[in-house]
């Protein structure tokens, strides 16, 4: 075996996993078709679930002064994020080309073989393992297990056989990166506007316009937009004529959503973009693919060392799924709200009451931030169960720490709240793959389920496993479920 997995596509998603992976133990091999780094960035920030997660891995310092806030949108409805009560803002401005090299120099320095100018010609499963043949040579690299990272038109996809259904592109959008522009951040996505028009402000002088125009069919092209065309399109929109800019990127994409039926064939297996596409309304599909490479990259290290079985990887499939599948659902829903004719007008008006009741808020909140995924853990009354474990300020002696420091392993953590030596006693045959943290949590809400709470099993992506009082499994059912048997 070259590797134990190959990971094809150096874009966030494949850049993460194999940071997961080696932070596991777990040698990986990373193929990217392009030589260089494009230096483009589709996605430009991170919702609050995803600044968690790169919290939990230590990786935040890493990007510098990250500018975050607490509003967001939902079909360019406004969204007053702070209901969440998080630890964290969303952020966003940072552009995709960052995140990128901060990942790759991450994964690189855990050890991660990322070898770029690799286009993956052919991807062959086998009983024990998978071969992948790269354009221009002879012998075809072998891993236990291959996961597709390559995009939207993901080759691993096609090659292995996935199926990818959904609904065709009704209306094309055009984004150009610009210089030497002087426009105010803005977004209108009113009816009565003919189009979208949105306007960011990047780092390093950069302006960012998207347009589109409604009713506008997409072009089937085999190359990039010109510049002349995104500036015409602004201009029918605006009246602002942009056309003296000077264009860093330009590109167009549409509202076509589709996803994979499945996650996983054997032992090739799919994140991202290569398993879901849609409208990237609200920046959330560079988010759901670093997400999807959380939760899969503690699971595939497990099976690859062997102290967890196969079926534990079926569980990736089974959370991560519904994941996309609702995000298709919303960025289709606040495709209708942008992109929409007079016809959308009372939905958009109806919507707009409903965001004043708190409820209505908190939920909407919950879905484009992230924070409200709950994954089946198996049965109980503990309300965080499945849920990710809010950030706990920790305390035991001299000991002053984090729930999310304690994560940064990458490691199972088991939060023994009471002291119960019985507790610790039950859960040391797992200690060579979960951390045990006697400690007493600091500052916590009174409202919060964590007042109540003796011990929660966390998972290596933040996920509370189980939970006591409350979980109907006990604790060794529930360590031998997501960490396998006992040593």
């Amino acid at each position: 075996m070259d590797a134990s997995v190959i990971v094809v596509g150096a874009g966030p998603a494949g850049l993460m996993l194999a940071g997961e992976l080696r932070l596991a133990g777990v040698d990986v091999l990373v193929l990217e078709r392009l030589a260089e780094p494009t230096g483009e960035s589709r996605g430009i920030g991170f919702t609050i679930r995803t600044m968690e997660l790169f919290d939990q891995r230590g990786l935040l310092p890493r990007f510098g002064d990250i500018e975050t806030g607490t509003a967001g949108h939902f079909g360019g409805l406004p969204l007053d994020l702070t209901v969440l009560a998080a630890a964290h803002g969303a952020a966003r401005t940072v552009p995709q080309s960052r995140t990128e090299a901060v990942l790759d120099s991450w994964a690189r320095q855990l050890g991660a073989d990322i070898r770029r100018g690799q286009e993956v010609v052919a991807v062959t499963e086998d009983t024990d393992g998978v071969s992948v043949s790269v354009r221009g040579t002879e012998r075809a690299l072998r891993a236990r297990y291959v996961v597709g990272c390559d995009g939207g038109r993901s080759t691993v996809r096609t090659l292995a056989g996935f199926d990818f259904p959904g609904t065709p592109a009704t209306t094309e959008l055009f984004l150009a990166d610009l210089r030497g522009v002087d426009l105010p951040p803005k977004m209108t996505a009113d009816p009565s506007a003919g189009g979208l028009v949105m306007v960011a402000h990047l780092p390093d002088g950069i302006t960012r316009v998207i347009a589109a125009e409604r009713g506008t069919p997409p072009t089937r092209r085999t190359a990039p937009p010109d510049f002349s065309e995104v500036a015409g399109v602004f201009k029918r929109l605006t009246d602002t004529d942009i056309s003296g800019a000077e264009p860093v990127w330009v590109s167009a994409f549409t509202d076509a959503a589709r996803q994979v039926s499945r996650y996983r064939r054997g032992r090739v297996l799919l994140a991202g973009d290569a398993a879901h596409i849609h409208l990237p309304a609200g920046g959330q599909g560079m988010n759901t693919s670093v997400q999807d490479s959380v939760n899969l990259g503690w699971k595939l290290a497990a099976v690859a060392r062997g102290t967890a079985p196969e079926t534990l990887l079926d569980t990736y499939h089974e959370e991560r799924h519904p994941v996309g599948r609702r995000l298709l659902a919303d960025t289709r829903a606040q495709s209708l709200l942008i992109l929409g004719g007079e016809d959308v007008t009372p939905v958009r008006e109806v919507l707009t009451e409903l965001l004043d009741h708190t409820e209505v808020a908190h939920h909407l909140a919950g879905r484009v931030s992230g924070l409200d995924i709950r994954y089946d853990v198996g049965g109980g009354r503990h309300p965080l169960l499945g849920a990710r474990l809010p950030q706990l300020t920790l305390r035991n002696g001299e000991l002053h720490t984090t729930s999310t420091q304690l994560l940064r392993t990458g490691r199972g953590l088991l939060l023994d709240l009471t002291d119960n030596p019985t507790l610790r006693r039950r859960a040391h045959g797992w200690t060579d793959r979960v951390d045990i943290v006697t400690a007493v949590p600091r500052d916590v809400p009174g409202d919060s389920p964590l007042t109540t709470t003796a011990a929660a099993l966390v998972r290596p992506d933040g996920h509370v496993a189980w939970a006591a009082p409350g979980s109907h499994h006990d604790l060794p059912t529930a360590l031998e479920r997501w960490f396998g048997p006992a040593r």
